[in-house]
């Protein structure tokens, strides 16, 4: 029963994951002249484009880096093969749920299938995601003071909720980690919260939320034990998300442009990520290709920023979302397979 919900849970997800890109598509082409962007497409000088899809195998590579050489620190045995089966894994699941919630879980859920003990696979995804939250917070701050220009016409509002719900998100997560007390005070928070909103089974989702903390603190050891391990984690998922704002670089030189270096056009890209980033809205469909239309029309010129933003989206989400769906497609068969003999 519990199966069949989560299923369920996961197709009316997708549904909705697929109706949102529907309707940004709709919204952002329906002016459009699709003979014209038809013909722009054909034009772009397509090495660049594979250099794009080389940085997106990069960025998948550097995560998967990362989960491998954390949990190997913790003896347990991982291909790197595995490690790209739970990034792209991760990737699918946290693009079809809103604010990324159904990610990790069906991370740590993989993992454990593969043997993996749940206390080092949460550790492991905590550690990657905390140096995921610092990078990606750190770089975006410092581009929108390189490029705060862009940020008006109401994008402002946008990039300060976006930094603000990351921060939020980043600091929750340190204190969970790290302060025992201040945790506990969260936890007796959220129960009062919970007991005025007369949320059922508090008692069960307290219990939940105490184990939770048990084993972040059990993290917060073996972080400050490991700390070379977290310096390793930063360095490599600053070179994931510097692969990942460089799509953008080879979608701007695929369209013969020269006018921006790589310096401007990554920040800019890191300003464009940190303010569509922490939208709840599954896989910031909507507010990405409308946010890069804000922040990259002085970069592109009007007649092909559309087309512009089509083929970066392409190829540093879409094509993504695709690779995904068929790893979790094939795994899944290889698990009935096995749950068969």
């Amino acid at each position: 029963m519990e199966k069949n919900n989560k299923i369920r849970k996961i197709i009316t997800n997708l549904i909705i994951f697929i109706l949102l890109i529907i309707l940004t598509f709709y919204l952002v082409l329906k002016d459009q002249d699709f003979s014209q962007m038809s013909s722009i497409l054909k034009t772009v000088k397509k090495e660049f484009i594979l250099l794009g899809i080389l940085a997106m195998c990069i960025y998948v590579s550097c995560e998967a880096i990362n989960i491998r050489r954390i949990l190997k620190e913790l003896e347990e045995k991982v291909s790197f093969f595995s490690a790209i089966k739970y990034t792209l894994s991760g990737f699918f699941f946290s693009a079809i749920t809103p604010a990324a919630s159904g990610g990790q879980p069906m991370e740590i859920y993989y993992m454990h299938k593969d043997n993996i003990s749940v206390a080092h696979s949460t550790l492991t995804l905590l550690m990657q995601l905390c140096s995921f939250q610092i990078i990606s917070i750190s770089f975006g701050i410092i581009s929108a003071i390189i490029h705060f220009d862009v940020l008006k016409n109401g994008l402002i509002y946008l990039f300060i909720l976006g930094i603000a719900l990351n921060s939020s998100a980043l600091a929750l997560l340190v204190i969970a980690i790290f302060s025992k007390r201040l945790s506990e005070g969260l936890i007796k928070f959220s129960v009062k919260v919970l007991k005025f909103f007369r949320i059922r089974n508090i008692e069960e989702k307290q219990e939940k939320l105490e184990k939770e903390l048990a084993s972040y603190q059990t993290s917060a050891i073996y972080i400050k034990e490991h700390k070379l391990l977290m310096v390793k984690t930063l360095l490599t998922t600053a070179v994931q998300l510097l692969a990942y704002y460089s799509v953008t670089y080879w979608v701007y030189l695929a369209f013969g442009l020269n006018t921006y270096n790589i310096w401007q056009i990554l920040t800019l890209q890191a300003v464009l990520y940190a303010t569509v980033s922490g939208i709840p809205s599954p896989g910031a469909v909507g507010v990405s290709e409308g946010g890069f239309l804000g922040i990259f029309k002085k970069a592109f010129p009007e007649a092909t920023i559309s087309s512009a933003m089509l083929l970066s989206r392409g190829v540093n989400f879409y094509l993504l979302i695709i690779v995904s769906v068929i790893v979790v497609i094939v795994n899944t068969f290889r698990e009935k397979k096995v749950a068969k003999q």
